[in-house]
Parts: C-alpha cells; structure tokens; sequence
C-alpha cells in the first residue's frame, strides 16, 4: 500500500514538472511564458518574426535571430553552426521543407514551455531568452536549437 502511494505522488509531481504541450489561449501562452521565463512581450514579438520569416522564406530573418553558436540536427548529423552566414549559406541542407513549414505554421497555443527554452513545431526548434551581460537586465529571444 505504501509503495503505491509513492508511485502515485511520483506520477503527480512529474506531470506537474512537465513542460506545458496542451493547446492553450494565447492570453495563458503569455501567463506561462512570464511565469517561466519573463519577458513574454519581447517572445510575442519574435514569435511573430521568426514563424513569419519561416513562411515567407526569409532566411535573414530567421538567421538574424540565432543564438551563435548553436546546433541543428539534420540529415542525420549535427552541426555547428558559428555565425549568419554559416546558417543562410547552408540553409537548404539544414532545414527540410516541413520543418520550415510547422515552425512558419506554430500556433502561439501550442508552443511548448519549459526551464529549457520555448520550443516550435513539437521541439523542432527551441527558443531562450539570452542574457546580454551577466546582470541580465537586456537581452533577446534566440533561437539555440534546431532538430530536424
């Protein structure tokens, strides 16, 4: 009896530490991003930047907001990726087609949040708040991670 009792509180407290993958209302969106990671206006406004470059094909956009460096995974392998160019000059071989096309189609509701980052099209692209200095009193959402 006791075990299944730790097993029941073992569940709970994992769903309770689970990032949020439920489809929400953009006004909850905003509350849990403030929540975890603050700085949910300045989100917003990249979300609709970098999803709005993903459908437009505007790969300075999207590249403008890499977090250098960071990785993508693609075609089996991953890469580092060092600076813009790095990213724009191999965009084709880095990104496949519906990757672009669900991170340009990510519904605000739908994003998931967790300590990690905010992640795009079922974690296929992951989004932090980078600090500009130590005191982290500016800085800008930034894509760390694309996975293909």
């Amino acid at each position: 009896m006791h075990f299944a009792r730790l097993a029941a509180l073992a569940t709970a407290l994992t769903m309770l530490a689970a990032p949020a993958f439920a489809q929400m209302s953009p006004e909850d969106m905003t509350a849990q991003i403030e929540q975890v990671h603050g700085n949910s206006a300045q989100f917003a406004d990249a979300f609709d930047d970098v999803t709005a470059a993903m459908r437009d094909g505007d790969i300075d956009t999207v590249a403008s907001y890499g977090s250098y460096p960071f990785q993508v995974a693609a075609n089996g392998e991953l890469y580092d990726i060092f600076q813009e160019s790095d990213f724009t000059d191999n965009w084709d071989a880095l990104l496949l087609p519906a990757t672009i096309e669900a991170i340009g189609d990510q519904d605000y509701g739908s994003l998931i949040v967790s300590s990690d980052g905010i992640g795009f099209a079922d974690g296929a692209m992951w989004m932090n708040f980078v600090c500009d200095d130590e005191t982290c009193t500016g800085g800008d959402w930034l894509i760390t991670r694309i996975t293909n």
